[in-house]
């Protein structure tokens, strides 16, 4: 066991070590992204396939214009059954994966669990993936299922004063993203931002970004490939690494969370603090022993209920009041 993978929590490695056992070096070890994709998603549907389906939800397959002169969409709409013909906040829900992995259907139990524990509409978007389209693909991509959703509001049941943006790992990029984005752009409102351990800076230059490399999860070297294939060659601007923005001023109240094993740690440090100067609302924590994607990996360890439970709460008190 590597020295990095013993500063974990206890519970949460021990499905970390089953992984590296059946994949020596982790899943970003595999070369093809094509495979590696596969690899990924079939590990995530066998951990689906444990846990029984929700009869509190309803999830609805929706196909959308995307980007203009750019390929339609896939969408995923949850609404809570007792929220049937009711007006409820909406969560606009981005998947992570690097900006080259993640789908709908990986996504499905927490998109489920975030509809049904909140009470919101959830609609969760599939987007262009580097490095067959990087940079700008994924955020514009995001940005049309977000105009999409506040579009059709009303037919979806979602009222656009309570209308949030989550997304994790890359999906916190894109949520950010967009916060810089709308405001940019004058609209759509966004009323809050959850961005779990975002990976917001392609410079991988900070104490952390240079520390962890043996954990088995997101370390340097898979970050390093990723953003390169993100960008494809061009130079990062805010909108693809959102801690090179200098304008922080005006964005909507967030939710930002990190482990202290997560090679993120120190650019969301960085970030959560500009955001604090810039006169932003911010919730932030940071959890001792969680590695990146912890409490997906890990689900039935105390410190990833902890986790979830405070990301529930948080969400609860911004989109209910």
């Amino acid at each position: 066991m590597s020295a990095q993978r013993d500063r974990l929590d206890a519970a949460s490695r021990e499905p970390l070590e089953a992984l590296l056992q059946a994949i020596p070096g982790g899943f970003n070890s595999i070369p093809d992204i094509v495979e590696r994709r596969a690899l990924v998603d079939g590990l995530l549907a066998a951990q689906m396939a444990e846990v029984p389906p929700t009869d509190r939800v309803v999830a609805e397959d929706r196909v959308i214009a995307g980007p203009q002169g750019a390929p339609d969409l896939r969408v995923r709409v949850y609404t809570p059954v007792d929220g049937t013909g009711v007006v409820l906040p909406g969560i606009l829900y981005i998947h992570g994966g690097g900006m080259i992995m993640g789908s709908l259907e990986a996504n499905e139990l927490t998109c489920a669990m975030l509809c049904e524990a909140v009470n919101a509409v959830v609609v969760s978007t599939d987007y262009r993936k580097a490095p067959e389209n990087p940079h700008p693909a994924p955020s514009h991509d995001c940005y049309a299922a977000l105009a999409w959703t506040v579009e059709h509001a009303s037919a979806l049941g979602i009222d656009t004063d309570r209308l949030g943006v989550f997304g994790g790992s890359a999906g916190g990029n894109l949520a950010i993203a967009l916060s810089l984005m709308a405001r940019d752009r004058g609209a759509p409102a966004i009323t809050y931002v959850m961005a779990p351990y975002p990976m917001i800076d392609d410079r991988n230059q900070t104490p952390s970004s240079r520390e962890i490399t043996e954990v088995g999860i997101w370390d340097r070297a898979g970050n390093i490939e990723a953003w390169a294939w993100f960008l494809g060659g061009a130079a990062a601007d805010a909108y693809a690494a959102p801690a090179r923005a200098t304008d922080l001023r005006g964005l909507p109240p967030m939710f930002i969370d990190v482990g202290d094993m997560d090679l993120f740690r120190d650019e969301d440090v960085d970030f959560a603090g500009r955001l604090l100067q810039a006169g932003n609302p911010l919730e932030f924590h940071v959890y001792p022993g969680a590695y990146h994607a912890s409490e997906i990996f890990a689900p039935t360890a105390e410190l990833s209920q902890r986790i979830w439970d405070t990301r529930i709460a948080a969400l609860t008190r911004a989109l209910h009041g």
